[in-house]
């Protein structure tokens, strides 16, 4: 199966009921097969009783942390590329790093500014749109 790591749009689209990224979680041999770097997480995340449905896809799913190293190179990348959004630049090194052990999808709404940073890394990730 392919890993998907989702980036903060496809999380919103989680919450929102969208089908097909719910069969995804659904469909997973492993909850690693999808992953959620946890930049991407606060970002979407308010702690609201209405994000029930978010709750339930992260048990579905592996969160990544923002640790120092993924912060270095999404620093670094940031700076390579001359953007700031450094929690979509954990989003592409997360990806990139998915990438290096096989088929990787990144879903995202975003796919503009995700784009650039996967290609910047070299790293051999589709992106999904939500």
């Amino acid at each position: 199966m392919t890993t998907l790591v989702l980036d903060t749009g496809a999380l919103i689209a989680l919450e929102r009921g969208d089908r097909h990224l719910w069969t995804r979680l659904y469909t997973a041999d492993h909850p690693s097969d999808v992953q959620v770097p946890t930049g991407a997480l606060a970002q979407a995340w308010r702690g609201s009783p209405r994000q029930a449905s978010l709750a339930r896809a992260l048990k579905l799913s592996e969160e990544v942390p923002l640790d120092g190293q993924i912060a270095r190179e999404a620093g670094a990348l940031c700076g390579q590329t001359g953007t700031v959004d450094v929690i979509d630049a954990s989003v592409a090194v997360t990806a990139a790093e998915a990438a290096r052990r096989g088929d990787v999808g990144v879903v995202t709404s975003d796919r503009s500014d995700i784009g650039p940073l996967l290609a910047e890394l070299g790293a051999s990730a589709r992106i999904v749109d939500v």
